[in-house]
């Protein structure tokens, strides 16, 4: 089954071919570390994580790489108003995202930095100023003219000037109005480093291009972001990276998330109606969030109220309940048991839900219809966990669970008591073989002693035998 895409670029589903498959390289726009983490934020990484989950799931390898811009104007403000320093400021942060990231079970492979890689944004700045593409202003900063690449705006659609709309402070010194900046000019009170321009610091745009290039090369699979970094944002990165590395297709599949929104209105520190990720998670839990974000597509607007985390937590727990059902009755019946007619409707009905639940998410990512795939699973287990006669249903089950799971993130905890439970069933399994064999040796049968202690080696078993008794340990 192919997996399609909705690329923003060109506004259409396409299917995925990643240029070095089973290897997809992805980079997804990380936080300005300036305050706290809010559910907005949130919903823009889980929603990617559920879509790299379900990448690894079918095999891929996915690299993911997420900035964090630790400079920048809202960081020097956010300074300058706490008497603070602005790497105070941004290490604060960036530990108190890093931290969500752990809540909300989204690991990231590489989190690169801007103010790490200040050396490989003036070496980018200056190839772009070499080759033409870029023009050093009086003041010291740089400028990119969008004038030299074609169809500048392709990505966002905006292609009239009249919607292109820049800061009124730099219009001066620029060529055209929509040009934007790759380095800007020390101002005073600003943290700054020295350049062949000058001492400034690194344009917004700049950084993503070059750190996204740096970790994953000058093509790669996925870029994504919110919806709202489409323009200038992502316009201004592919601009640049066709520029300097004088390709056209930079980036194969640009993936968007949808705005969070409360009470009808985007949810944003500029309008005060923010909630902020940590106190959510505190009050719903994880599992509760995770599942809320996996019912809305990606690319859909997703609305935020107590009503709505209050009735998503009850459906954890009802996934929960039915996944830790289906491993109670795994281990209590007989896998050997022939399976009944209504059984073998049962294994047809969980075959249909398990292909309906890959046939969502491989058409880009609809997680609202697999997540109908994973309530109907519930809901068989509920309804007929008590026909249920052979371990072969409950382990098939426990089975949908589990991948289902590797996607949604939410049963965790089920698989992890079951997993302990297995763990001190294994040993106690174990610790009587060691009896066993121990009687053996006292009764002189040697031979079936040493086979014993063979075939428990073969396994991982390494057992030391002394004067009155014998031990054993596994060999990691």
């Amino acid at each position: 089954m192919s997996i399609r895409i909705f690329n923003t670029l060109g506004r259409r589903l396409e299917e995925f071919h990643p240029l070095q498959p089973p290897i997809v390289k992805a980079y997804f726009c990380g936080p300005t570390v300036y305050d706290k983490t809010h559910v907005g934020h949130i919903r823009a990484y889980t929603a990617f994580d559920f879509i790299k989950r379900y990448l690894r799931l079918r095999g891929f390898t996915v690299i993911h790489v997420q900035n964090i811009t630790d400079i920048d104007d809202k960081i020097i403000k956010r300074a300058h108003e706490e008497g603070a320093s602005w790497k105070d400021i941004a290490d604060k942060y960036a530990k108190e995202y890093i931290d969500i990231m752990k809540r909300m079970k989204i690991a990231i492979d590489i989190h690169p930095r801007v103010s790490e890689h200040i050396r490989e944004i003036i070496e980018f700045t200056q190839t772009l100023i070499d080759k033409g593409h870029a023009y050093v202003a009086p003041s010291g900063s740089v400028y990119f003219d969008v004038t030299t690449i074609p169809n500048y705006g392709e990505l966002s659609g905006r292609l009239s000037q009249e919607e292109w709309r820049q800061e009124e402070e730099f219009l001066k010194e620029k060529k055209h109005p929509f040009d934007f900046a790759v380095w800007k000019a020390a101002k005073p009170g600003e943290p700054w480093w020295e350049s062949p321009w000058g001492r400034g610091r690194p344009g917004w745009h700049t950084e993503c291009v070059v750190m996204s290039s740096k970790y994953l090369g000058t093509t790669f699979d996925i870029h994504g972001g919110g919806q709202d970094l489409i323009f200038p944002h992502h316009e201004n990165e592919l601009a640049m990276a066709k520029a300097a590395f004088g390709i056209d297709r930079w980036v194969r599949y640009w993936i968007h998330v949808g705005y969070l929104t409360i009470r009808g209105e985007k949810m944003s520190k500029s309008l005060g109606n923010v909630v902020y990720a940590d106190d959510a998670i505190d009050k719903w839990g994880p599992e509760a969030l995770r599942l809320w974000i996996f019912s809305a597509h990606y690319r859909k607007q997703l609305e935020f109220s107590d009503e709505a985390l209050e009735r998503f937590a009850n459906m954890v727990k009802r996934v929960r309940d039915a996944a830790a059902l289906a491993l109670k009755l795994s281990t209590e019946l007989d896998p050997s048991t022939s399976l009944s007619d209504s059984e073998l409707a049962t294994l047809s009905e969980l075959i249909k839900i398990e292909k309906e639940f890959h046939a969502a998410l491989s058409e880009d990512f609809n997680t609202p219809r697999a997540l109908k795939a994973v309530m109907d699973l519930v809901k068989v287990v509920n309804a007929k966990a008590t026909q249920f006669r052979s371990a072969a249903i409950p382990l098939r089950v426990l089975s949908m669970f589990r991948e289902f799971n590797e996607v949604l993130g939410v049963v965790d905890s089920v698989f992890e008591a079951g997993d302990e439970k297995l763990r001190e069933a294994l040993f106690k399994a174990i610790d009587i073989v060691i009896r066993v064999r121990s009687e053996l040796r006292k009764r002189k049968y040697y031979d079936l002693s040493d086979w014993i202690r063979s075939e428990l080696s073969r396994i991982g078993v390494k057992v030391r035998d002394y004067r009155n008794r014998s031990e054993w340990i596994l060999e990691l």
